[in-house]
Parts: structure tokens; C-alpha cells; sequence
């Protein structure tokens, strides 16, 4: 969403977008395509990822399957545009959906209540979540990491607070996956949809550093997502984005204009997810949900939607013009990678079994 937003004209994009968004009568959506159910041809191909790249135990450690069990594809038309169809481990779905509902919109994390209520009220929006017309229902977005400025549309070194390690990890192993070797996670942008929610036509160009993926996660209620091209005249592409989907955009697709017309119900999807809490046993990451967290949980993705955009603001040696980058932020990360690839070399001895 860090963007430019253009509102304005009937191009291509705008028509489509209307067109998605429109209540009565409702759209066609035969068109939109499902990648869930989807078979490859001229238009949708698949994409190989490398499973080497990975090694299972990181995966399993932030909830996702083998990679090499992962489906991914991309549009013809489109380079640089990866979409993962849900890769994460059944039941590992719903730790991602608490962090986003309980844990990241703590402080020092920012958010949109910020800008109408005291930093006393939003200290702790997850404790007064159970009661009806709560602060949750009310939360729009969430800034992580370098924290972006809506005004103007940029981020700075003195607006700053450290990244989730745990969504760091994540983030740096789908886009290594992809074959973005040493990602690093400096920014996150979390969206809370409504029902009736939708997002703007736009483009992520305030990062400093576009030559890194932008990396999209969607829990709970399903979306459409239109993907355009470098000018509003390109009619965009419509696909679903359902509960555990990944989307990758990097290369030329990387400044691609993209909005979200509209939230469709997604019953069974998150139906299989109350169900999936219970057969998740916990890793070293990716704990399991209480049942007193999940029941909160559960009511707000029975009719909403979160997606985590999560970028890399800076390239390797940058910093923002006059100013060093925060003292450590980028050191944690690596060294929390190391921590992890130590593991990695420990489980991958042929006298030692891996635990999951």
C-alpha cells in the first residue's frame, strides 16, 4: 500500500476495478482466476522454485510445508509475479492470524487509532477485544519495522522500531525460495479488511531499494486482486487471494499497479481452519493457538480479512539520504538467520533426528 494513489479517470484499471466492486447487480466473477483450482496454460504457468534453497526444518520451524511441495505460478505477461497457493502446514495458519490480531498492533507498533486516540487506549487493543464494538473491529492497519508515513508516502530512519523476528524468518524464506538470496525484512504494512473494505489503485515505490520482491500473506476471508501493468491503461488481470496464499511481486512486476476491489465470503476455508488449530502441535516458531485466544480470533476472520505486505526498504550498503541506518536492526536479523542455518547444519547430520 506505501503508494501513489490515483483516483481519478475511467482508464482500463478504473473500469475494472468499479466493475469488481459493484453490489447490485453483482459482477460476474468467471473470470477470475482461482490458482487454488487452476490448470496451467498460455495464460497461467507454473513456476519451479528451488527446494534446496530451503531446508525443511526452517520451513517447518515457521509453519510451512517442504518446498518442494509448495504449487507456484505466474501470468504470462507478467515477469517477476509469483503466487504460492497456500504453503503453510494445516494448522499453522492460525499462530500467523493471532500475531496479526494480538501481537503486532501492541506498541511500540503503530496503527490507525493512533491518529484519534491516546497511546493509553491503543497500548493493548488485543485486551479489550471481547467485548462487542471493540477497538479490533475498528483497526485498519499496522505499521512494522521502518513505519511509513501516510502523508508523505515515505519512510526515515528516526521512525523506527524493531522488525518481528518471527516474521522476518518467514519472510526470508519464501523470498529465498523465490531466488532472493538474503532478504531482509525492514518494513511491514498489515490490512485489515471488512466485508465491505476494498483498497485503492496504486503502486509500492516508496522503498528505496526496488530491485527486492515485495511479499504479500492473506488470512481469513478471500479477495480479489487486480494486477495491472506500468500504466492505468493496462487492464489488469482479476485472481483470488484466499486464506493462506502468497504473493510475490518482483522484476518489472515489482511497480505493477495493483488494488483489492472487493472481500468475498470464504466460509469453508476459514470453517477448516477452526478445525486445523487443534491438529497443530507447536514448533520452535510457530506455537499453538489457545483456545481463549483462537475464540477471538476466530469471530474476526469469520467476516474479515488481514493481509501482511512485508518489504525490504533498503538495499545492501544503503541508508536514507543524511542518515545512518538504526544502530543493530539489520545485525539482529543476521544474526537470527545464523542462529537458525547452525540449527539447520545440526538437523541436517546424518546422527541427529529432526523434531517437528
Amino acid at each position: 500500500m506505501a503508494a501513489s494513489m490515483v483516483e481519478t479517470g475511467e482508464d482500463a484499471f478504473r473500469q475494472m476495478f468499479k466493475l469488481y466492486k459493484r453490489r447490485n447487480p453483482p459482477p460476474d466473477f468467471s473470470d477470475v482466476i482461482d490458482f487454488s483450482k487452476c490448470v496451467t496454460n498460455d495464460k497461467i504457468r507454473p513456476v519451479k522454485l528451488d527446494p534446496a534453497a530451503v531446508s525443511d526444518g526452517d520451513a517447518a520451524n515457521v509453519g510451512l510445508h517442504h518446498v518442494k511441495d509448495w504449487r507456484a505460478f505466474t501470468l504470462q505477461g507478467y515477469p517477476g509475479f509469483i503466487f504460492i497457493t497456500n504453503p503453510f502446514l494445516r494448522g499453522s495458519q492460525p499462530f500467523w492470524v493471532r500475531q496479526c490480531l494480538k501481537t503486532y498492533p501492541q506498541k511500540p507498533n503503530i496503527c490507525n487509532l493512533d491518529m484519534h486516540m491516546s497511546p493509553t487506549d491503543t497500548q493493548d487493543i488485543w485486551a479489550k477485544s471481547r467485548e462487542p464494538r471493540t477497538l479490533l473491529e475498528r483497526l485498519r492497519w499496522v505499521t512494522l519495522g521502518y513505519h511509513y508515513n501516510w502523508n508523505s508516502k515515505t519512510y526515515s530512519a528516526n521512525h523506527y522500531t524493531p522488525f518481528p523476528t518471527e516474521l522476518h524468518l518467514l519472510s526470508h524464506q519464501i523470498a529465498t525460495a523465490c531466488g532472493f538470496t538474503g532478504f531482509n525484512a525492514e518494513a511491514g504494512i498489515l490490512n485489515y479488511y471488512r466485508s465491505d473494505s476494498s483498497l485503492g489503485i496504486h503502486v509500492d515505490e516508496s522503498e528505496l531499494d526496488h530491485s527486492r520482491p515485495l511479499l504479500s500473506f492473506s488470512f481469513g476471508q478471500s479477495a480479489i486482486f487486480l494486477l495491472g501493468g506500468t500504466h492505468r491503461q493496462d487492464s489488469p488481470t482479476a485472481m483470488y487471494m484466499h486464506s493462506g496464499d502468497v504473493m510475490v511481486m518482483s522484476g518489472l512486476s515489482r511497480l505493477f499497479y495493483h488494488a483489492v476491489p472487493r472481500i468475498v465470503p470464504a466460509h469453508q476455508e476459514v470453517a477448516d481452519l477452526d478445525t486445523e488449530r487443534c491438529s497443530w502441535q507447536g514448533g520452535a516458531i510457530v506455537e499453538q493457538v489457545s483456545e481463549e485466544d483462537w475464540v477471538v480470533c476466530s469471530r474476526y476472520i469469520h467476516s474479515s480479512r488481514i493481509n501482511m505486505t512485508v518489504r525490504q526498504v533498503l538495499g545492501h550498503g544503503q541508508s536514507f539520504p543524511g542518515t545512518p541506518p538504526p544502530p543493530g536492526h539489520a545485525e539482529q536479523h543476521q544474526a537470527e538467520d545464523g542462529k537458525h542455518m547452525k540449527r539447520r547444519r545440526c538437523s541436517d547430520s546424518p546422527n541427529t533426528e529432526e523434531t517437528r
